[in-house]
């Protein structure tokens, strides 16, 4: 008896490129992949549009961020007192509006798996879109981190992240410890003290800065692209970059609290913290400054990690920022992660995604051209 193997080639729809995230990388390299004709799809997984930023404590005013970089062709909301969860949300969704970009939500990418040539990318209600090449724009804001101490479940206080901070009115008559050396925790810190009784706990003694220019700042993405291009996790800049003090902090700097900083504790009990050394500090809450870890948990079955715990990416050209695809699958392009992890690198990002996808699909003129401002192909012949 004979045996026959029938092989049934099925057609499946894919896109040229699929985007995982709407935010400010997301929204840039859409721009960007619609200004080059490639045909893409965006998800995301909120409900409208805004990213990470609908998110952010009422308390947040534009004023306050640390800056937020323009869109192509979209110029950001200035420094006023709008709250930044209205102010930036607002300007994402017109901006999708008035460039069409094709967002689709609200999808919640469970994994994206290799099928051949093609990936796919699998979402929580059971949907599935094929791609041939992806772009992450994931962010870092839906998995806060949370060191472990012994103890911890035992406090009978409260506890909440960055990501669940409620605004200075809700800790008042409540002593609080801030936990953790970077500029959220300084910028809680300025918030908490003028109103109720505050610690600030860090790991590290503060590096402060007096003055920080470009140079500084070219340092500082150049550390983490090091680490990144070498397989290892992203870390935070503020080791070189510095902290400092805006004027909103100033009444917390004249009561003296970020000088009286006090070291990691070893242990939590239920009514406080406890020391090595046996020192003890009641608190009735914590407030974890602790900050966040990338959100690509999704690309594990892509095998993209190093053996050091990282994604390492190849670097295109001279400017950081711009590195941005897999070293491990060149399908697959990071933007927002390590060096681009920064509104304004975020958004260079997305332009070296574009051009790396089409790259990717085999366009000879992305290897030697550059997007114009207005986002054309421009080749060194004109």
């Amino acid at each position: 008896m004979e045996f026959f193997r029938c092989v049934v080639e099925v057609s499946v729809e894919s896109y040229e490129s699929v985007v995982i995230g709407a935010g400010q990388a997301g929204l840039s390299a859409s721009y960007h992949l619609s200004r080059l004709g490639v045909r893409h799809v965006v998800l995301d997984a909120e409900r409208r549009p805004g990213g990470a930023w609908q998110h952010r404590w009422d308390s947040l005013t534009m004023h306050d961020v640390h800056g937020v970089a323009d869109l192509p062709d979209g110029r950001a909301p200035g420094d006023s007192g709008e709250r930044a969860n209205v102010a930036v949300p607002s300007w994402f969704g017109l901006y999708e509006s008035l460039h069409d970009l094709p967002v689709e939500r609200p999808v919640s990418v469970t994994s994206v798996t290799s099928v051949g040539d093609l990936l796919a990318v699998h979402s929580a209600d059971g949907r599935t879109w094929f791609t041939r090449t992806l772009v992450n724009a994931t962010g870092t804001w839906t998995r806060p981190f949370v060191p472990h101490y012994p103890g911890a479940t035992s406090f009978l206080g409260e506890q909440v992240h960055t990501h669940d901070y409620p605004g200075a009115a809700h800790f008042v008559g409540k002593r609080v410890a801030v936990v953790g050396g970077g500029a959220s925790a300084v910028q809680f810190l300025g918030e908490l003290a003028p109103l109720t009784s505050v610690l600030w706990i860090t790991r590290r003694e503060p590096v402060w800065r007096s003055d920080f220019d470009a140079d500084r700042g070219r340092e500082a993405v150049t550390l983490v692209a090091e680490r990144v291009e070498a397989g290892l996790p992203p870390a935070s800049v503020v080791s070189v970059t510095g902290l400092s003090l805006r004027p909103q902090e100033q009444e917390a700097a004249r009561l003296g609290v970020y000088e009286r900083r006090l070291p990691m504790f070893s242990r939590i009990e239920p009514s406080g913290l406890r020391w090595e050394s046996g020192a003890f500090e009641p608190v009735d809450a914590i407030l974890w400054a602790t900050g966040f870890r990338p959100a690509i948990t999704h690309l594990a079955p892509l095998h993209l990690r190093s053996s050091h715990g990282g994604i390492p990416l190849l670097r295109e050209s001279a400017d950081v920022q711009t590195a941005v695809t897999a070293a491990y699958d060149p399908r697959v392009q990071l933007v927002g992660y390590g060096p681009s992890a920064s509104t304004i690198g975020a958004s260079r990002a997305g332009r070296a995604a574009a051009l790396a996808v089409r790259r990717q699909l085999g366009d000879p003129r992305a290897a030697e051209g550059v997007l114009s401002g207005d986002g054309r192909m421009v080749t060194s012949g004109g």
